[in-house]
């Protein structure tokens, strides 16, 4: 493999070479049905707030808790356990995460009191923590090289289906057949993936740059790849501004199942349908603006952080608006277009992150990005918005937290006054390092 294919593109080695395209579908779907299962181990707890915070006489912070612990384990242990994965064997990871966070959910079935649904919680965090970023490695790593931005933003519009999913099914089961068993039939799905995953998904086949990264750390001694996760300034504020774009995103998930049964006396079922709905459109709009991202950020790739800024505040204005409604059609509309445009800066917060580290530690990066929105705005959005929420109401709380969005537009305006510079600043180290890289390799198989 010559040196030009690395000066060509900062993506780095092609991993894809050897991988059959029908192989790299089916690692695809097996990958994505197991993210999926994440987020509705995840989030069918929304679906049946109201039933646990009856049986149990809980308060909206307590709930709010049990949501926010498994995305702060989440951000706490995406990055250690990333980079275990990466020693460890990444399929073996994800099998061993993929069982721990089923079996945790078959604890939440069958806790007794609060206390046990708290450890059954933190233990499904503990098991998910890692998977977003292991899982989009894996998939990054059997596919062409130009494919690699797609399949990113579907991947991770994965995680909402999954929370679709979670509140839709887990609302049916809620109603029909009591809580434990919407519990129950989230842990059984999960089960089956992870023993069907390392049986048709090999290591030796998603593995191949575990080789590149160790000649990359002996090649160079200067430019060390770990530290493009942190070495521009842009970077660290696309972590930032994802995280609190994800406050919004995060806490219209979490708490719009109980808004809909308490504001627009749905049962349990029906509030589950509705609020998945909601969810399934901010999937498509991620979907969508990333698409969007892609093709008008291809020749300018500052337009990816203007699209990111413009997310930001057009889905505070359309969530603001919709809050201030009443109660009816009208508002449920308005609040679907606002999460329709505010979880589109995944795309961008994405694509520039890629774009700002090297590929050999991009599993690290995705880590990192993770940690920021989790610790910014999955775990911080749900369990402020509940404190609030007991304080002046849920409503209220909900007028309030658009206004995150302002905060997060403008730690992307920064990012925005630096990142044409940190983008080529990179891109010429990264190609020096790749063509180093190779050298090696090619003296390497010569000895």
């Amino acid at each position: 493999m010559g040196a030009h294919q690395y000066a060509s593109s900062t993506d780095g080695l092609d991993t894809s070479i050897d991988v059959p395209r029908k192989y790299a579908w089916l690692v695809f779907a097996l990958t994505f049905g197991l993210l999926i299962s994440d987020y509705m181990s995840r989030q069918v707890l929304n679906a049946v707030f109201p039933l646990i915070k009856s049986e149990w006489a809980l308060s909206d912070s307590q709930l709010g808790l049990l949501s926010g612990i498994v995305a702060l384990m989440v951000g706490l242990l995406t990055l250690p356990l990333s980079i275990l994965a990466d020693r460890f064997g990444k399929v073996k990871s994800l099998t061993l995460m993929a069982v721990l966070w089923s079996l945790a959910t078959l604890g939440c079935a069958v806790a007794e009191n609060y206390e046990q649904m708290f450890m059954a919680r933190f233990m499904v965090g503990v098991g998910e923590a890692a998977y977003g970023s292991v899982g989009i490695a894996v998939v990054v790593a059997v596919f062409p090289r130009d494919m690699r931005a797609t399949l990113a933003s579907a991947f991770m519009a994965g995680g909402v289906f999954g929370s679709f999913l979670g509140m839709a099914l887990g609302g049916v089961m809620a109603e029909h057949f009591g809580w434990r068993w919407a519990f129950a039939g989230m842990a059984v799905f999960g089960l089956i993936l992870a023993f069907l995953y390392p049986v048709i998904v090999k290591e030796t086949k998603i593995g191949k740059t575990c080789r590149q990264l160790r000649v990359e750390q002996k090649t160079d001694k200067t430019t060390n790849p770990l530290r493009s996760i942190y070495s521009s300034r842009s970077v660290i504020a696309t972590y930032i501004g994802s995280g609190l774009q994800l406050f919004v995103g995060g806490t219209v998930i979490v708490w719009f199942p109980s808004y809909l049964n308490r504001y627009y006396g749905m049962s349990t079922d029906k509030a589950g349908l509705v609020a998945a709905l909601i969810v399934l459109s901010s999937a498509v709009g991620t979907i969508l603006c990333g698409m969007l991202c892609d093709r008008l950020g291809r020749d300018r790739p500052v337009r990816k952080v203007t699209l990111a800024i413009a997310f930001c505040l057009i889905g505070c204005v359309l969530l603001s608006i919709a809050f201030a409604m009443p109660a009816g059609n009208a508002q449920l509309l308005m609040i679907c277009m606002g999460m329709f445009i505010a979880l589109g800066t995944n795309g961008p917060s994405s694509a520039m992150v890629a774009n700002l580290t090297h590929n050999s530690v991009h599993s690290t990066a995705f880590a990192t990005l993770t940690l920021a929105n989790n610790f910014l705005g999955l775990a911080l959005g749900p369990l402020v918005v509940g404190k609030v929420s007991d304080l002046i109401g849920l409503h209220s709380a909900f007028q309030f937290m658009p206004l995150m969005s302002i905060a997060a537009a403008a730690v992307f305006f920064y990012a925005k006054r630096h990142y044409a510079r940190d983008v080529m600043r990179f891109s010429a180290q990264a190609v020096q390092l790749n063509t180093e890289t190779t050298q090696s390799l090619n003296t390497d198989d010569k000895l």
